[in-house]
């Protein structure tokens, strides 16, 4: 799924120890859903992985640097085979002229003082809890989107199959 014509997109920890860059398309969270086949580690530091544990009760994982501990990226699976969601924040300022957000989510646990009237009058959705990506994305991004849910799908089958197996 990558685009030969796509520039990759650079970014680091706060410290500059450990650099990434992937390919395609604060006071709160800010992540770029990025397939994990179109992201690598480019420097030699390697992120520490830890498990977090999400609010459904679901396991995730939290890659940092290993040295100042800025969140770089997650898997709100586990398992990082499907999908990785970059901490925005982290992209070298080059990158970031890439990006633009689609929508902003959860905005019920927002802090008072961000204000996100500009957002609506460029007609970027803000809602209270999340938004119906079918009618915000553009059709190749819910195209690659509905690819990566079939493999995260296939991926759980396959993972339960095997527990059920072992068992």
């Amino acid at each position: 799924m990558t685009s030969e014509t796509f520039t990759p997109l650079k970014g680091h920890c706060a410290c500059e120890a450990v650099k990434y860059e992937r390919e395609t398309g604060a006071a709160f969270a800010l992540n770029a859903i990025v397939e994990t086949s179109n992201f690598r580690i480019i420097s030699s530091n390697q992120p520490l992985r830890t498990e977090i544990v999400q609010p459904s009760g679901e396991i995730g994982m939290m890659a940092r640097c290993p040295i100042c501990y800025t969140g770089l990226f997650r898997d709100y699976d586990g398992d990082g085979t499907i999908m990785t969601y970059v901490k925005a924040g982290t992209l070298d300022d080059e990158s970031k002229k890439s990006v633009q957000p689609t929508g902003h989510i959860f905005i019920s646990t927002k802090l008072d003082w961000v204000d996100l009237t500009s957002e609506r009058e460029r007609g970027i959705p803000v809602v209270q809890e999340h938004y119906k990506r079918r009618e915000v994305w553009s059709d190749e991004a819910n195209a690659r989107y509905d690819i990566l849910l079939q493999k995260e799908a296939a991926a759980k089958k396959a993972k339960a199959a095997r527990k059920e197996s072992e068992a």
